[in-house]
């Protein structure tokens, strides 16, 4: 069950932490250095535990910054995940795309332990605003897990009493072939489904025991009209690219017609050369 009011609330207040100065902020930074307590506390805080038991909440935050400070403030991030620990921070995932159009788009993703994982996300809106850049969006959905995990123990717990009471009938005896194997058959799918139920309840439980965080890294699309390319050099560029096309046309054309115009005129000049000449008349007796 989505729990949609606190996600909503929580939203609104990770987005109210990219107001708070940098140093205020600031969690780890990438040496470990440990934070505040001050910064602790203008920070928001961390949500406490006690008040959401049981619900796995996802973090996702979109930054926007210049091209060529992503990598830099990507590596910052994935640096102070490296200071706290593998017992507190892991990454999962780091991407890192340059597109068609000369725009970066980058991703790394975290698992947390629930209890710096808001803090975690105040120290790099931070870092990313110490860079220029904005948090351009920010998100947290939970999910009610707990209350799952406690459903699937109740339905485990009910099949273990139903094998137990089969195994039960199995060994008093006076059955035939058909009845023991239709009870054979319920213990195994019963056995299966308590496979299963144990299998759901362990992704259940690490969903709790780790938050998910999610960084997304964008272009900020440098000068309106035009993004982040030199316009001049583009214009240059454009010009050398007509020069040559009109060049191209120009060879392609002489080399068309330059041996027709060549036959041409030498036709010309050999009929103007050698071509019969006319007798002038004599001048009239006086």
């Amino acid at each position: 069950m989505r729990n949609k009011l606190l996600a909503g609330a929580m939203a609104l207040a990770l987005i109210g932490c990219s107001e708070k100065p940098a140093d205020d902020a600031q969690v780890a930074t990438s040496d470990g250095a440990p934070a505040t307590e001050a910064a602790s506390d203008d920070a928001g805080g961390d949500i406490p535990l006690q008040a959401a038991p049981g619900v796995a909440f996802d973090y996702s935050y979109t930054f926007r910054l210049a091209d060529d400070r992503i990598a830099k403030v990507q590596e910052e991030h994935a640096a102070a995940c490296e200071a706290l620990g593998v017992q507190h921070c892991r990454i999962v995932d780091v991407r890192y795309r340059l597109d068609d159009e000369k725009f970066v788009e980058a991703q790394t993703r975290f698992k947390l332990d629930p209890g710096i994982a808001r803090k975690f996300g105040s120290s790099a809106i931070a870092s990313v605003e110490k860079a220029a850049g904005v948090l351009a969006d920010a998100s947290v959905n939970g999910e009610d897990v707990g209350t799952e995990v406690l459903a699937s123990q109740q339905r485990s717990a009910g099949a273990q009493a139903e094998v137990a009471r089969i195994e039960d009938r199995l060994k008093q005896g006076g059955l035939d072939k058909s009845e023991r194997a239709e009870l054979l058959s319920q213990i195994s799918a019963m056995r299966g489904q308590l496979g299963e139920e144990r299998q759901s309840r362990r992704t259940g439980e690490g969903r709790i025991a780790w938050t998910d965080v999610a960084f997304n890294y964008a272009s900020d699309g440098g000068v309106p009209g035009i993004g982040n390319r030199n316009p001049f050099g583009t214009a240059w560029a454009t010009l050398l690219g007509s020069g040559g096309t009109l060049l191209s046309v120009l060879l392609f054309v002489g080399a068309a017609v330059l041996p027709w115009a060549l036959i041409a005129g030498t036709a010309i000049f050999l009929w103007r050369r050698f071509r019969p000449r006319k007798a002038k008349p004599s001048a009239p007796a006086a």
